[in-house]
Formats: structure tokens, sequence, C-alpha cells
């Protein structure tokens, strides 16, 4: 008999089957990666149902295209065999395609399955028909030989469409791999269906059974119907697990900013003050020891204020790395912010251990050369405290810890100390001198008092040094070199800085006001204040703005400080000039000055500091050779010289007999007040005058 198919309907089946394998496709990725057993097996059974449906469907909308001379029908019980066929090999298929490892076997297994069951699917559906006699379907010369034929391009293609687990599948791939899917599954329907001839005056045996049209109408709807729903059902499942692995991703990067530090990943202060209560109680169960060592940076401070906080970050970062290497496996290290770093050493033998693991990473931080290929080579203070000797809670633990450190650090730093008693007693006093340096400049504890200068030949006034004074209501007086270290330390050196300068310029005006000289006033220049963007201009406006002409301010460099970075000071000691300032280089003889940088530097002074000077009398020859020998090159250099710590008559007659420009010490005049050295000032124009 002469078949023929309806064109729509051939259209309507390649439909549906591209729907139902991009469902297909959908369903394998999302159960793929589904973690919970029950859920996988939940959406297999589901997957497996639609896939059925839609291939089952395919098969009955390309046969309500197909038309005989004869009424077609459908036999119920095959038909229904049929489906379940298809259902139950795309379950197969399913189950073994989206097992968490995916295997060759795996995958060419679940592409035989999906393929032999589309196969069996077709004929079984052709079988339905009922077609009698049975030899009516009969297979043409020139067409394969066997049903099986048609059947190899469905397996080998539902493998190539199902295989696709890779991190890369996107919505285009996944439609091309469901197009190719359902090529092959149209494909072997209509090869199949080419194969067949119908007799002449054959009748079907089912045509009272299911009538063909309204099955694929029922079918079509039905059809599209499941798979649109699921369809919608993966992808709201897929976006209710995008939010939950976001909402989870999200809780995550909470609980990392709760517990870890963001610069170095090590663990915050929160997180080190749980691993030390839990220490504490392990510790008094078992009877053990542990170790808290509490670190700060040497010189961390300079490279954040001379390089910026970029570069600092990056020392850090990289100090972090280096501390890991240099503890033991199990150690916690953490920090606790700026250039502050923990590490907690539990089950310790005893506290030489604990010295061992210090000196440990001291000794590997010396290293010129790590693998982070960071330039800056800094070095830890280390202060050591130890459960239960030192502490039995975390904040004593740390505190004892801390001032240990800082012990290290007025011991020459880059060293260790272990906790004592009388620490705590200077930690309570730095603290306090810290609080009180916050107090005085607002409510006016600072004084200045000013140490005259005398000409080295006629022992007239030359000029004062101007030198800071604390006075506090429960500390008393404290001594300069109490207070200024730690300032310095905290940075607070910067706006005393300033005071001093503008105090200094305020009292010149008074001196002035009182008829008085004028006169040069030398101030000291911190090593903090130099690392200051802007110092030149800072201190140009104080001056300019209380009306004190540049001539009268020196300012003082120490000799160590102005050699640290040689290049530097000279811009800067030129920036200085410029403005009208004169320099003096304080302390001589202390550090280690080339001449080619000191020739450059052109400086106003040279300050001989007070160990020469005491070394004339107790140094002998030895002492007034050296002393000798500075102000030679001094004066061949253009420059003045000034010797510090005059306390005997026999300094003063060989500095003398040596041509020192100017002296100051105890013996020609002690620091004195304000008001006192006013009084000074004017009795030596008095004696002057009448002279």
């Amino acid at each position: 008999m002469q078949s023929s198919y309806n064109p729509w309907l051939v259209a309507m089946s390649f439909v549906v089957a591209t729907l139902a394998s991009y469902t297909a496709l959908d369903l394998t990725g999302r159960i793929y990666v589904l973690a919970s057993p029950r859920l996988r097996h939940v959406w297999r059974m589901g997957g497996a149902l639609a896939l059925g449906v839609g291939i089952w469907s395919m098969h009955f909308v390309a046969m309500l295209a197909f038309s005989l001379p004869i009424p077609l029908g459908y036999d119920f019980a095959e038909t229904a065999y049929s489906l379940t066929l298809a259902i139950g090999a795309s379950y197969l298929a399913l189950c073994l395609t989206t097992h968490t490892q995916l295997t060759a076997v795996r995958l060419v297994g679940g592409g035989a399955f999906m393929g032999l069951g589309i196969a069996g699917m077709h004929y079984s559906g052709m079988a339905a028909l009922r077609m009698s006699p049975a030899s009516a379907i009969s297979r043409r010369g020139s067409r394969p030989r066997s049903p099986l034929r048609s059947a190899p391009p469905a397996p080998r293609c539902g493998w190539r469409a199902l295989s696709n687990d890779d991190a890369r599948y996107v919505l285009r791939k996944r439609f091309g791999a469901a197009l190719v899917m359902a090529i092959a599954i149209s494909g072997m329907h209509y090869a199949a269906m080419a194969a067949a001839e119908f007799a002449p005056g054959a009748i079907c045996g089912a045509a009272a059974g299911v009538n063909a049209a309204w099955l694929a109408t029922s079918v079509i709807l039905f059809t599209f119907a499941i798979l649109i729903v699921t369809l919608l059902l993966s992808r709201f499942d897929a976006r209710t697990s995008f939010l939950v692995g976001a909402v989870s991703r999200l809780n995550g990067q909470i609980v990392r900013l709760a517990t870890l530090d963001t610069l170095t990943g090590l663990p915050n202060r929160a997180t080190l003050t749980e691993r030390i209560e839990r220490a504490i109680h392990a510790a008094r169960r078992q009877r053990s020891l542990f170790a808290i060592l509490f670190m700060d940076l040497d010189g961390f401070k300079t490279i954040n204020d001379s390089l910026g906080h970029s570069a600092g970050d990056q020392v850090l970062s990289a100090f972090a790395q280096r501390l890991l290497i240099c503890v033991r496996t199990g150690d916690t290290v953490a920090r606790l912010g700026g250039d502050e770093f923990v590490v907690l050493s539990e089950n310790l033998a005893s506290r030489t251990d604990a010295a061992a693991l210090a000196e440990g990473v001291l000794e590997r931080m010396r290293r010129d050369t790590w693998a982070d290929s960071q330039p800056l080579q800094v070095m830890p203070s280390i202060g050591i405290a130890l459960f239960p000797e030192d502490g039995d809670s975390v904040d004593t633990l740390l505190k004892h810890a801390d001032a240990a450190m800082y012990e290290a650090k007025r011991a020459g730093r880059s060293t260790y100390r272990f906790f004592e008693q009388r620490m705590n007693e200077a930690a309570t006093r730095t603290l306090q001198i810290q609080n009180a340096l916050r107090e005085a400049l607002a409510e006016r504890h600072f004084t200045l008092h000013f140490q005259p200068k005398f000409d080295g030949k006629s022992e007239t006034l030359a000029g004062a040094e101007a030198l800071i004074r604390l006075h506090h209501p429960q500390l008393g007086t404290l001594a300069p070199l109490e207070f200024i270290p730690i300032a310095e330390r905290s940075g607070q050196i910067v706006q005393i800085g300033c005071w001093v300068l503008r105090e200094a310029c305020r009292q010149i005006r008074r001196w002035v006001a009182q008829g008085l000289p004028p006169i040069k006033v030398a101030i000291n220049l911190s090593p903090r204040q130099l690392l200051q963007a802007g110092l030149v201009p800072t201190m140009l406006d104080i001056v300019n703005a209380e009306g004190v002409r540049c001539e009268q301010i020196m300012f003082e460099i120490t000799e160590t400080v102005a050699m640290q970075d040689a290049a530097r000071t000279i811009e800067m000691l030129r920036e200085f000039q410029a403005s009208g300032f004169e320099i003096a280089i304080d302390d001589f003889g202390t550090g280690y000055s080339s001449l080619a940088y000191l020739q450059r530097f052109r400086v106003k002074q040279l300050k001989i500091d007070r160990f020469f000077t005491n070394g004339l009398d107790a140094h002998g020859e030895e002492g007034s050779a050296i002393v000798s020998a500075i102000i030679a090159l001094a004066h061949s250099l253009e420059m003045d010289v000034v010797a510090e710590g005059v306390e005997t008559e026999s300094q003063l007659h060989m500095l003398k007999a040596m041509r020192c420009d100017e002296m100051q010490g105890f013996l020609l005049g002690k620091p004195l007040t304000a008001e006192a050295f006013g009084d000074l000032l004017r009795g030596r124009t008095l004696t002057a005058d009448a002279c």
C-alpha cells in the first residue's frame, strides 16, 4: 500500500523530540550537581518520566503524520507497554550517567540503554497496530535488512548528549546537544518506517482500539504539559539552589571576616582569644604548659611612613607567611592588628622550648632571601608569657607578653624577653606616660627651658637650645629621657615638635617685646618628624604665623639619623636652607659619617657629643686628639663647632685652646626657665653696654 506523511505533523514530532531531549539534558545537569542521594533519586524518576513520555509522544505524533488508505488504530496494552519501555530505558540511562564520578563505561552503558529503549519503544509501538496478516509488514531489499539496523544512531547520539558533564555546560551547548539527540530519535523512527512495507489488502487489527487522532492530540498536550512543568521545576530548583549556595557563600564570607584577618588570612583577635581559652582549659586538665609569644615589627612605622601603606601591607603579608614557616606544626599564628602578631604554642615541656621557638623565629627572619622575594627584611621584638606562671586568663597573658615585648625593644630590639613581674610596673608606667602626653598639650603641662650657648673666645651669650619639660599633676616632673622615647614610638612626638617650635617663637617675640636683643634658638628634630611629608612647609608656616625670622631658628639633627638616608637628608637640608633656616649636626662622633656626605650637607654647625668632651679629662692625649681632629675637620668644611657637656675648667681651657667656636654645659650655664633666661640675656646686654 502507498503511504504518505503530513509535513506539519512531522515537524511537530521533531519539536516534541527536541523539547524532550532538552528536558533530559537539563535534568542530567541538574541531577549531576545534587549532593543528596534522596533528591538525586527523586529527580532521576521525574526525569525518566519526562524523557520517556517525550520520546513516546514523538513516536505517536509521527505515526499520526503517517497515513495509509485504511483505518488505523492502536492496541491499548501494546501502547502502554511501549510507554513503560521508554520510561524504564530513560531511567536506566539517567542512573548510569548522573553518578558523582562519571566513567566511560557508564557513559557507553547509558547511551546504549537510551538508544535501545528508543528502538524497542518504536517497534513495540508499531506492533500496537496489529496489522493483519502478520506478514503485511515486510522489508524492502533496498532498505536495511533488519529493524535493528536503525537502532545504532540513537545509542551513539544519546551517549554524546548525556556525556556532557563539562563545567562549561551552557544553554547554547545544551540546545545543540538536544538538536542532535532529536535528529537521532527522529532519524531512527523515520528510517525504521522507511524500511516497512504494507502489503495490499492488509488491515489494522486495532482500528477499533485507541483512536489515532484522539491519542496523538491527547499525547501532544499531555507531553508538552509534562515537559514544560518539568523544565520549570528544574529551573526553579536550580534558582533555589543558586540562592541557597549564594547565601551559604555569603555566610562563609561573613564567618571568614569575623574570624580571620582580611590582610594576612591569619586568625584575628577574636579567634585567638577563643583558642587561648581552649588552651587554658586543656592545660588545666593535663597540667601542661603553653606560651604566648607577642611580636611587634621593629621599624615598621618607618616603612609605612616613608614608603606608604601599600608597601607596609606587603611587608605584613610577607612576614605573616614567613612566620607560619618558622613556628611548629599546630601552633596558632594570629594578627592582632597593625604590626602586632601573636603565636600560641601549646604542649611545651619547659620554658626552654619557648626560648628555642623565639630564637628560631629570629634566626630564620634574619635570612637574606625568602621565596616570597620581599626585598624588605623586618625583624620582630618578642615578648613571652607562660601559662600558668605568668597568668591564668587571656587578658593577663596577652598583657604580660606585651610588657615583655616592650622590654625586648628597650634591650636593643630584634630579641626576646620572658615576662618578669617588674615589667608589669614598667608597662603600667609607660601607659601612664602615654596618657599624660595626650593630656599635656591640651592642659599646658609642657614648658620650655633654655640652655645658654657661649662664644668660645669671649664667653659672651651666643644663643640657646630649647629643651622641653613635662610637669604632670599626678606623675610629677618627667625627664625628657623618660617620655621622649615613648612619644617617639607612639607618634605623639610630631605634635609635640610643632608645639616646641611654636612656643620657642612666641618666647623669642616676648623677649624682643621686653627690649632684649634677638637671639638664635636651637630646636631638636626627632627621627619621626623627619619622616613626615611636608615637614619644611609646616615649620615655615609656624614661624611665619608667629612673626619670627627664619634666621633666628636653628634645627638640630642627630648624626645617626642624618646618615640613615643620606641622600634624602641632603634634599631636606637644601629645602630647610632655602627657606632661611640653619641646620646643625647633633651628637657628632656617635655615628658613622662619610666625609663626602658631610661636605654635601653644608650645615652651619657640628655639635661634639658630650662623650668626647668628657674624654678631654678621662682619656688624656687620646681624648684631646679626637676633639682637636673634629674641630679641624669642621673648620676645613667651613662649619662652626659647638662642644656639649662642658662641666670642668680644664675642659673649658682645652676647648678654647683648640679654637672651639661655641660651648654649652653646666659649668657655663644650666637650662633655665624662659624668665630666668630673659634675666640672663638682660644682664649680659647691660654688661656689654657698660663696657
